[in-house]
């Protein structure tokens, strides 16, 4: 099946600063090939995805989210950071199996912080915390979780812009 590549819009990032955010999706990678330090190796991979209080121009929300490896050892940043969201450590029955589900459509605050990469900004959750007494995060609104979404409806004779592998010129 084709895969085709063609010029976006400007993105604007979320914008920089604390945010009353709600988790809208968890996201399995599944095993990742990671190198780090020169060495490479399968790493289980998540991403957590958050709808933030404030909306863009075409009036949804801004969606941040934050890739972690799949882990809860004690020097892993998903568990730092479900830590500091819970307001609390895991205890050892739940460090045997967490399960990241149950963090879906949970408040928290998470601080975004502007990273520029050749060119481009974009927003980057650095840290999560739990909600302050009396503050209520945003509904979940707009947004299909990423298992939820329905596969491309394709027969394999088009690529569902009406372009057939007879008109490919090679």
């Amino acid at each position: 099946m084709p895969i085709f590549a063609k010029a976006g819009a400007s993105f604007v990032p979320a914008p920089a600063g604390s945010h009353c955010a709600t988790c809208v999706d968890v996201i399995d990678h599944g095993m990742l090939e990671v190198t780090y330090q020169g060495k490479t190796q399968a790493k289980h991979k998540i991403t957590i995805a958050w709808q933030i209080a404030e909306d863009m121009e075409n009036g949804k929300p801004f969606l941040v989210r934050r890739r972690y490896t799949c882990s809860l050892h004690e020097k892993a940043a998903l568990r730092g950071d479900l830590e500091s969201w819970r307001g609390r450590a895991f205890t050892d029955r739940e460090l045997e199996a967490f399960d990241l589900e149950s963090l879906l459509a949970v408040g928290c605050l998470i601080n975004v912080i502007h990273e520029t990469r050749n060119g481009s900004t974009y927003a980057n959750v650095a840290s999560v915390m739990r909600l302050p007494k009396n503050m209520t995060a945003p509904p979940p609104r707009d947004y299909i979780r990423v298992c939820d979404r329905p596969p491309a409806q394709t027969d394999g004779s088009e690529d569902g812009f009406g372009i057939t592998d007879d008109d490919v010129p090679f």
